[in-house]
């Protein structure tokens, strides 16, 4: 599998589909402040993503689930629940949200997909120990899939 780190934004990127670094989905998605990489979705994808989201209940740590990509380019949107109950990112929840994204990935063979640094915003996850986590997961998982890690740049 090639792996490779950018930086950027993840909405700009030629993929076939994007993960949203998300939560467990336990709070109504109206009711939070959009901000990160699920503020950019809702800011440009619309709500249709969310509220289909909405109706899948709540994920378990680490889980993912799959959405259209409302008005994005993109086939689809991985949400991926990278932070737990209090809003933090931990090691397990960063790796599992990996594997988890990657196995859809992989059954719905999507060709490129570009992921956020999982937990280093709202997850208060430091960047590079979040980066250097998903790269040694990465290196664990077959799939002939394309990834794009996306360090954010304004």
């Amino acid at each position: 599998m090639q792996v490779t780190v950018v930086e950027g934004d993840l909405l700009d990127q030629p993929v076939d589909v994007i993960v949203n670094a998300w939560n467990r989905n336990i709070i109504p998605w109206w009711l939070l402040i959009p901000q990160g990489v699920s503020g950019a979705i809702k800011k440009r994808a619309g709500y249709a993503p969310f509220c289909e989201l909405a109706k899948k209940g709540p994920i378990a740590l680490g889980g993912a689930v799959m959405t259209g990509a409302g008005k994005l380019p993109y086939r689809a949107i991985i949400h991926v629940a990278g932070i737990n109950l209090c809003w933090f990112a931990t090691r397990y929840s960063i790796e599992q949200s990996v594997l988890s994204a990657m196995k859809i990935v992989n059954e719905q063979q999507f060709k490129r997909i570009a992921f956020p640094i999982i937990g280093a915003g709202s997850g208060s996850f430091s960047q590079e120990k979040s980066l250097k986590l998903m790269q040694d997961t990465f290196s664990q998982i077959e799939s002939s899939a394309q990834v794009i890690i996306v360090k954010f740049k304004r």
